[in-house]
């Protein structure tokens, strides 16, 4: 009979098909760490995947690899640390923790030269069976090669469970060099949006414009500090957009709906010469006209990916109370709930749904 200690887990089979289960308490190893998770978030990446997005599943050998434990929005508490990781990671057990939702392999050309968030093999937690175990579960395991960073005393569970969609959100915005004469449009005020408005207002820009076709997302929008709100449903953004500058557009756009209309509306919202950072995850093939890009405005695509280096940015903003997790979470379930916390986290009255263990 086994002495196997055993945990609730929602594991990932394929296409709309995730389940509960009794799984294996993972154990750790040389250089690695094993967290009680105390919070995971459900992303939209999360959904799509869910659905069955070709991004995840499509071709014979899938991004993929099922059946494997879900989550990449994780924080937790130490409970076992592996030869070496309590002095690599200056940890030990009982701190809380997170790390990068990337596994990287930390031998590749780009692991090599310091772009970790771009490993060419790259696992992300949540994805990939045995070696990304994700952090929908009651324990979870950081790999040798993890990035792991201590959260500090000052910053509440709540705010923990956001860390990373925040460090997201701060690469996001660092790749929009934003200037203080800039006039920013940010589309999609979910959860990374409702962050990088936070994070836009530290930049002081001279006016922060938030789209979305859910109101209740902007008035949160609006109390985390935009200066405008527009819902595309009821107002003709483009045309308000060029009536507000003169004629030109705005200055930056960060796409961050996951709808292909986010894209073909802000390459038309965005004036030439202007700066484009795509952040979202797509589930459908999106097409427009290329020539806006190149011989019609010279436009200037930053794609936007994860969150490097920029954990621990996110963890002392936190800190010192410039930007908070208040209006943005929503709904909290146990494991035992997944399948109501993710019909839940697809309706309009959702913005950030967790599992907590």
């Amino acid at each position: 009979m086994s002495n196997e200690k055993m945990m609730k887990a929602v594991v990932c089979c394929g296409p709309e098909d995730y389940r509960v289960e009794d799984v294996a308490v993972p154990k750790v190893r040389t250089g690695e760490v094993v967290i009680k998770v105390e919070a995971c978030g459900i992303c939209g990446s999360d959904i799509k995947a869910y659905h069955g997005s070709d991004m995840y599943w499509a071709g014979e050998n899938p991004w993929l690899k099922a059946p494997v434990i879900a989550g990449h929005e994780f924080y937790g508490t130490v409970v076992e640390l592996g030869e070496g990781a309590g002095d690599k990671h200056n940890i030990k057990i009982g701190d809380r923790v997170t790390a990068d939702q990337i596994n990287p392999c930390g031998k590749c050309r780009f692991c090599d030269s310091g772009k970790y968030w771009m490993c060419q093999v790259h696992n992300i937690y949540g994805f990939q069976q045995g070696i990304a175990e994700g952090g929908m579960a009651e324990y979870m395991r950081f790999s040798n090669t993890s990035r792991v960073y201590k959260i500090t005393d000052g910053v509440t569970a709540d705010e923990a469970s956001l860390i990373e969609p925040m460090a997201c959100a701060v690469h996001a915005v660092q790749r929009g060099t934003i200037e203080f004469e800039d006039v920013v449009v940010l589309a999609g005020a979910g959860t990374l949006g409702l962050c990088m408005v936070q994070l836009i207002a530290l930049k002081t820009p001279k006016k922060l414009i938030v789209l979305d076709t859910n109101d209740k997302r902007l008035e949160t929008a609006k109390k985390l500090g935009a200066d405008e709100v527009i819902n595309p449903l009821k107002v003709d953004a483009v045309k308000y957009i060029q009536d507000l500058t003169g004629g030109y557009g705005c200055d930056v756009y960060i796409e961050a709906t996951g709808s292909p209309i986010g894209v073909t509306q802000g390459l038309q919202m965005v004036r030439k010469l202007g700066r484009f950072v795509e952040f979202s995850v797509f589930g459908s093939e999106v097409t427009t006209d290329w020539s806006v890009i190149g011989d019609k405005k010279e436009l200037d695509i930053r794609g936007s990916h994860l969150g490097p280096y920029t954990y621990p940015i996110a963890i002392d903003l936190f800190e010192r109370k410039l930007v908070t997790a208040e209006g943005i979470i929503t709904h909290k379930y146990k494991i035992e709930e997944f399948s109501e916390a993710i019909a839940t986290a697809q309706t309009s009255e959702a913005i950030k749904v967790q599992l907590i263990p």
